[in-house]
């Protein structure tokens, strides 16, 4: 089926910052599972507090976020798309940080959200280094 096909496809040339993007990709698409699979790894590895209520629902739901975007970032990276990876550049140290600090701040599983707070704008850093060199 060529739907399958395309998917799979990897571009024949792809740059540093098109590997590092699918690399991204990848970690987010393992992030996102074990937050599906054991939303109790907020309290276990991230040493948030107990769930009081449904809480584990939207651990799930956040994973499932995770997933999808780590889907994004490795068939753009794969393709060697490079208006995903600009858009993952400019968006990432912005957007993440401004909507999960407050969170944060506010108690919502302070450990989790502060971990893709500082992570997710590093590895953007990273990858607009990597951009700058080949550009």
């Amino acid at each position: 089926m060529q739907l399958i096909k395309d998917l799979f496809e990897k571009s024949p040339k792809q740059s540093m910052v098109s590997r590092y993007t699918a690399m991204n990709g990848m970690l987010y698409l393992g992030a996102g599972a074990l937050l599906i699979a054991w939303p109790g790894a907020t309290q276990s590895l991230f040493g948030d507090s107990a769930f009081i209520g449904r809480e584990e629902g939207l651990i799930r739901l956040l994973g499932l976020t995770v997933v999808i975007l780590g889907s994004l970032y490795l068939l753009g990276g794969r393709a060697n798309a490079p208006q995903i990876i600009a858009a993952s550049i400019v968006v990432r140290p912005i957007l993440v940080p401004v909507v999960l600090v407050p969170l944060t701040m506010s108690g919502v599983f302070p450990h989790l959200l502060l971990t893709f707070a500082v992570l997710d704008p590093l590895l953007s850093i990273v990858a607009l280094v990597l951009y700058a060199r080949t550009t």
